[in-house]
């Protein structure tokens, strides 16, 4: 079995066959770090080969499922002030050699993987919480992509699985505006699968973990293997392109503007620069 316990940012627990791993940064509501990036990254790697686990449960501890990357190492990036807390509104972690890895292992796991959505679901969170195979939100939860409001490209992701799931032209309407959606909205135009209340969210996703576990494996497993070969395909044709496109608006004025506007708490002045 797996040192689950090696992943500090995360906690683990499996209970006949179902393993439920919780995002475990509440105090910055869950924002993805480089460390709990390699994490992430790490995490699925290990659970495809662990054959104690059948399926997986993702939640976050805390009032939000992720929000997204840290703004704190965004505004260091762009020589803002000291950042004292984590805008739910921000967008993804960043480009890190590690950004396509992240995607491919999450594809990779044969295992199904629930995402029980306890909160709001930003950036790089919505991006890790699209690519489980079926997600629950609480009736609380907001959801979006907010990339663009910090002067970046929707790259690690977004791109790829957003339009897949609602369409091309709504995708495009929700990533470049930015715009938060509620979980009853986004469950209305077919971006989550489920809404329940707070309380339910967790108990409803792993009751479905628990079903699948002991449902027919090799069925349940290559059917959700053929299936991912769309978003497979999708992933090649998209991620390098929006992950460069991505790292070019990390060097732009509008970036750093917008990072500096956070720690500031104003509204940023964009230039187009």
């Amino acid at each position: 079995m797996p040192d689950y316990g090696r992943f500090p940012t995360l906690l683990t627990n499996l209970d006949d066959g179902v393993l439920t791993v919780t995002l475990n940064r509440p105090e910055r509501l869950n924002a993805v770090d480089r460390d709990t990036h390699r994490s992430l990254e790490d995490l699925w790697d290990d659970v495809a080969g662990d054959p104690d686990v059948r399926a997986v449960v993702l939640t976050g501890a805390g009032r939000a499922f992720c929000a997204g990357g840290d703004v704190r190492a965004m505004a260091e990036r762009s020589g803002a002030a000291t950042v004292t807390t984590v805008s739910p509104f921000m967008g993804g972690a960043g480009v890190q050699p590690g950004a396509r890895r992240l995607i491919l292992n999450m594809l990779e796991v044969n295992q199904p993987i629930i995402a029980a959505l306890n909160g709001d679901t930003i950036g790089l969170g919505a991006t890790i919480a699209l690519l489980c195979d079926i997600t629950i939100a609480a009736d609380t939860a907001r959801i979006g992509d907010p990339h663009v409001r910090v002067g970046l490209v929707a790259g690690d992701g977004g791109a790829v699985i957003w339009p897949l799931l609602i369409g091309i032209h709504k995708a495009k309407e929700l990533l470049m505006t930015g715009r938060l959606i509620s979980a009853v909205e986004a469950e209305r135009i077919g971006l989550i699968n489920e809404v329940q209340p707070l309380a339910d969210v967790l108990p409803a996703a792993q009751e479905l973990a628990r079903s699948l576990a002991d449902g027919p494996t090799m069925a349940i497993r290559w059917t959700k293997a053929s299936i991912n070969k769309i978003i497979r395909d999708r992933m090649n044709l998209l991620l390098d392109t929006s992950l460069g496109f991505e790292h070019l608006t990390m060097l732009s004025e509008d970036h750093g503007e917008a990072s500096r506007a956070f720690v500031e708490k104003r509204k940023p002045q964009y230039t187009g620069r």
